[in-house]
């Protein structure tokens, strides 16, 4: 996404679908610093007083050595949502610490459509969070971390997510051999949690279109 600092902008242009100089107030896009998604939001709702919206998604993944641990990761990383009046608050916004920059295509600075963080916001709740089971899908890679077959790497032939099971196939001596495994007993590899809810990845382009 390309960008420019909004430090050179003297006073945004406000989109045509932006609400009237009565009631400015919507949603726009900040990009923060990175990994300072919940510092910045923080900051803009302590130290502003703005409403934020930081979509996370919370599951369990094992480590390399098995141990399973909560993970919380936004859904945009590196981005947060804030609704504001824009052109009053743009200059504070900028200055608070874990911002980086607000969201803009030339002196244009796009709002999020409302009715895509409502939807959004829907799905997330009161916290802004939503636990998710990484359940793998037919052709995902995966790692095994159970058995006689720990830390090999498999490919997902079939699933059934309401039995919590998963057939595997496996390369052993070079001969392909499928096997039937739990599905705890496996991690999705190289692949976010974005991309597993459609959703979220039409989400992603919803500023964008302006």
């Amino acid at each position: 996404m390309q960008t420019e600092d909004v430090s050179l902008l003297a006073r945004p242009e406000l989109p045509s679908h932006t609400a009237g100089a009565g009631d400015a107030s919507a949603w726009y896009c900040a990009r923060t610093k990175p990994k300072n998604e919940h510092i910045a939001a923080a900051n803009v709702r302590v130290n502003l007083g703005l409403e934020v919206f930081l979509p996370r998604l919370r599951s369990k993944q094992r480590t390399c050595r098995g141990v399973v641990r909560t993970v919380t990761e936004p859904v945009f990383p590196g981005y947060i949502f804030v609704r504001c009046e824009i052109g009053q608050c743009i200059d504070q916004l900028r200055h608070t610490s874990g911002i980086s920059s607000i969201v803009n295509f030339g002196k244009r600075i796009p709002s999020v459509p409302e009715t895509a963080i409502v939807e959004l916001q829907e799905c997330f709740g009161m916290e802004d969070l939503l636990d998710f089971d990484k359940h793998p899908a037919v052709g995902d890679g995966v790692r095994l971390y159970a058995g006689a077959f720990f830390g090999i790497q498999a490919v997902v032939l079939r699933s059934w997510p309401a039995r919590r099971r998963v057939q595997v196939l496996l390369d052993i001596l070079g001969r392909p051999t499928p096997l039937e495994v739990d599905s705890s007993e496996v991690q999705v590899e190289n692949k976010s949690m974005a991309e597993l809810l459609p959703i979220l990845a039409a989400s992603q382009v919803a500023f964008a279109a302006g």
